[in-house]
């Protein structure tokens, strides 16, 4: 039966993630035309929530910091960490084509891209680098160059903001964190810039000085608005259409009505993975079988990932997500991603009988896998607790607990999950642990952590851990007794920051069936497509590195520009 094409374009993106706005913009400024469809009311994606990092080998912004990477060496440290099931092919095509990529990215839009320090999460393993240099982080970004785009783009994480609304960098949460020369001036003018700006404040909470993922997802937006790119919201894709095997289009929700569009070179599926599908985890992920737990955004619900299986689509390693250990704040939509505070001094990890069983200070995928698995195979580990003592609790953050702000001050869904004793047995209480079982541990961590030792997990021994430390804390930055109370906790879960699992793709991007034949007309990437990670997290920036590496090649290759 024949279609009813009421619009017809080169190219059709579904999501306006990171991925998903790369690819239609390079697309575009190859000239094709383009369209964009987002199912949900607000634009960004996963992406504008998260810190807007990529993971990036052999990048000019390393090279000019004297970081001479090695593409092998990038290759090498990726495949030994990936699934089996992942092809060589797929990875060497990641690590050939991020550095081009982000060169592309410089040159077309306003986004600004620098270098950092940051060690790979395993730097330790062959090829992987200790000094850092292939973590990029975006700049900040003008907001007010979206004009009324701004109050529709997602609001950052709650982990990503102060106090929920101040947009912040990363080089300014340190020096927060650590109280640097100049950080409460820094806070001042910050809030007063964010406050003074009247205009905004009377319609809308969005702060127009875009950090993290709000500015990469901002500056891509306003190239894809200066190239002439719609972005159509409430927007749901209903099903892909094919012509004798071949992808040529796909049918849309608009304004409540069915919308037929052609694609005349393809169509590339980027609309996340399947985070808050309870159904859809409890069927493929089921260690990691919590959508409440997930920080995804509320519209990750797999829609393209079964519209590619209903043509012929192969799917790969579904039952895998990047993991994470998460707080769930009562009220909020999503779990909120730790990251920092488990490698800071005076604080540790223990489940439901009060025992440590890890190193917090790993990164957050390792943590979140061991926290998984405690929980599959001894049930005691969600929640688990982070316990923390007075000087912790007034030197840094602990999740939605800011060091500035008392205790009476905290929102009636924080306090609710907030514990509190001034012993070490009252806490335990509090928890719903064995005190004893809880001052024992406590005391034996502390033995050692006077010395600067973690003799059962060494924490703070790899590079990564002491990355988030207290470097002014010696001699090892991740480890102080807990000896001052009052004494706190909070309820900490396995949980993750999206599924990783998805449509098999090859190394062009093109998806592909269970034989590995493309199908044609059809590209994905991102979380609708299985990571080239496989299982695995080399390093911070390797879920929106490969989904604007994939976009690029996807866009590059539907255009002919490979030709």
């Amino acid at each position: 039966m024949g279609v009813n094409w009421q619009m017809e374009v080169d190219v059709v993106v579904v999501g306006s993630g990171a991925g998903g706005m790369l690819s239609a913009l390079v697309a575009a400024k190859n000239h094709a035309q383009v369209l964009v469809v987002e199912k949900d009311k607000l634009w960004g994606g996963t992406s504008a929530t998260s810190g807007g990092g990529i993971w990036i080998p052999g990048s000019d912004q390393a090279k000019a910091l004297g970081f001479e990477d090695n593409l092998d060496d990038a290759f090498k440290y990726v495949r030994a960490l990936s699934a089996d099931n992942v092809p060589d092919e797929n990875i060497r095509a990641y690590v050939e084509n991020a550095a081009p990529m982000l060169r592309w990215v410089t040159a077309n839009t306003g986004v600004i891209y620098t270098s950092q320090p940051y060690p790979d999460y395993h730097a330790e393993n062959p090829g992987g680098s200790v000094t850092g240099y292939r973590t990029h982080l975006p700049e900040m970004f003008d907001g007010t160059l979206l004009g009324e785009d701004l109050k529709t783009q997602r609001f950052p994480s709650p982990a990503a903001s102060l106090f929920g609304y101040l947009n912040w960098t990363f080089a300014e949460t340190y020096q927060l964190l650590y109280r640097g020369p100049g950080w409460l001036t820094g806070l001042a003018k910050n809030m007063a810039k964010y406050w003074f700006d009247w205009p905004l404040r009377f319609t809308s909470r969005k702060d127009r000085r875009l950090t993290l993922g709000n500015a990469l997802t901002g500056g891509l937006r306003v190239a894809l608005n200066e190239a002439g790119v719609p972005v159509w919201l409430r927007t749901p894709m209903q099903e892909l259409v094919t012509e004798n095997g071949r992808v040529v289009g796909l049918v849309v929700e608009k304004d409540g009505k069915t919308f037929a569009i052609r694609a005349r070179k393809g169509v590339v599926l980027a609309a996340g993975g399947f985070d808050k599908n309870q159904q859809m985890r409890d069927a493929n992920a089921p260690l990691y079988n919590k959508a409440w737990a997930s920080g995804g955004v509320t519209s990750n619900t797999g829609d393209a990932i079964r519209a590619g299986e209903a043509v012929g689509a192969g799917t790969m390693n579904m039952h895998s997500a990047w993991a994470a250990p998460v707080f769930h704040v009562p009220g909020e939509d999503r779990g909120r991603l730790c990251t920092i505070e488990r490698a800071l001094p005076g604080c540790i990890m223990v489940n439901q009988k009060g025992q440590r069983y890890l190193n917090e200070a790993a990164s957050y995928h390792v943590v979140g896998q061991q926290m998984a698995r405690r929980q599959r195979e001894f049930g005691d580990a969600s929640p688990s607790w982070m316990v923390f003592d007075h000087k912790y609790r007034h030197q840094f953050p602990m999740g939605p607990l800011l060091p500035l702000v008392p205790d009476w001050l905290q929102s009636g869904a924080v306090k609710s999950i907030l514990k509190k004793g001034r012993t070490i047995a009252e806490l335990a209480k509090a928890m719903g642990v064995d005190p004893a079982a809880l001052e024992l541990q406590i005391t034996r961590f502390n033995a050692g952590a006077a010395k600067g030792e973690d003799a059962e997990f060494h924490r703070g021994e790899a590079a990564y851990d002491k990355m988030y430390g207290d470097y002014r804390h010696q001699p090892n930055p991740c480890l102080r007794p807990l000896t001052e109370g009052p004494f706190y906790a909070l309820p900490i879960y396995p949980g993750d920051i999206g599924t990783n699992g998805g449509l098999r793709t090859n190394a062009k991007a093109q998806v592909v069936d269970d034989a590995g034949q493309p199908i044609a007309g059809l590209y994905a990437v991102g979380n609708n497509a299985a990571s080239a990670m496989g299982e695995s997290y080399p390093g911070a920036g390797v879920t929106i590195g490969p989904a604007m590496t994939f976009g690029y090649v996807a866009a590059r290759d539907m255009t002919g520009a490979n030709d």
